[in-house]
């Protein structure tokens, strides 16, 4: 988060446009004290999921059903 005066602001807004569209938030202040906040009401694009990304990384064992050793007393 970014605080700047008023002045500064009306010189550097479309700067500030840019940085809040990209998640940033600047608060803008009058005499210090804040008088505004400024935010993007679009959230930057989400990245596109690739389907089958994670092939190959998964190895299920043969024997995923039998029951573990650890356990047999129990059954």
């Amino acid at each position: 988060m970014q605080t700047i005066d008023v002045n500064q602001a009306k010189q550097l807004f479309p700067e500030l446009i840019e940085r809040t569209i990209s998640g940033d938030e600047v608060v803008i202040t009058q005499g210090g004290q804040p008088v505004a906040r400024l935010v993007a009401i679009i959230k930057p694009p989400r990245k596109q999921r690739r389907f089958g990304s994670a092939r190959g990384l998964i190895i299920i064992a043969d024997d995923i059903d039998e029951p573990l050793e650890d356990f047999k007393e129990y059954t």
